[in-house]
């Protein structure tokens, strides 16, 4: 993957030193902070979580910005330089994280912004109901039960059999069966409600997100 001019942002270079390696620079985090906003920055060398806080948060935030739509991050981690060996832990880790999100489509790409920090690209909405890119990422969960469809509102129910009818279409099955509709709109509820947290707008967020992938299909 091509990577862009380094430049120096949080946790960058020439900067001086702060409880993690250098402090941001000024210049650079003002151009950041423009460029991405407080909404599209995840900050976790901020927060100093330990790796498996830094995974989960970072996946859960990482889904949710790709149901929204939102195009492009900013993931700062840190460079680590009061680690061990001055390797940041969760700078190795959200890397690896960021390689797993791309196979499974939650990520359409990404690259090293600075020593630490990350630009990430989401994948649009609909990628999540494509294959895995690699074998080695372990299976997707089976489908739920047919009786959570009739636990959701009318209205989600139609956006859902809408998108599967159009995404069957996609794949050239144009006079589909109930079943196989049924099984598809399954399929798609459970990729997408995987990213979605719980919540009292968690049906609203589920039919904005369902719309998203129709609009991305139809364009």
């Amino acid at each position: 993957m091509s990577r862009r001019r380094r430049a120096r942002g949080p946790a960058g270079d020439d900067a001086p030193d702060g409880p993690d390696g250098p402090a941001p620079d000024g210049l650079a985090q003002a151009f950041d902070a423009v460029t991405f906003g407080a909404d599209r920055t995840l900050n976790l060398r901020a927060h100093l979580p330990t790796r498996a806080e830094a995974l989960a948060r970072a996946e859960a935030w990482l889904r949710e910005k790709q149901i929204a739509g939102v195009d492009e991050v900013l993931v700062i981690t840190g460079r680590g330089a009061g680690s061990v060996d001055g390797v940041s832990v969760v700078r190795q880790a959200i890397l690896q994280l960021l390689s797993s999100l791309r196979r499974r489509n939650v990520l359409a790409g990404f690259r090293e912004h600075t020593a630490g920090a990350f630009v990430v690209e989401l994948a649009p909405v609909h990628a999540l109901f494509h294959p895995m890119r690699r074998r080695r990422e372990p299976p997707p969960p089976p489908l739920p039960d047919p009786r959570t469809l009739a636990g959701l509102d009318d209205e989600t129910r139609r956006l859902l059999r809408t998108l599967g009818t159009v995404r069957l279409q996609h794949l050239g099955v144009h006079t589909p069966t109930p079943a196989l509709v049924e099984d598809e709109m399954l399929a798609q509820y459970a990729a997408l409600a995987r990213s979605i947290p719980e919540g009292p707008e968690r049906e609203a967020r589920l039919q904005q997100a369902v719309i998203r992938a129709l609009e991305e299909l139809d364009g």
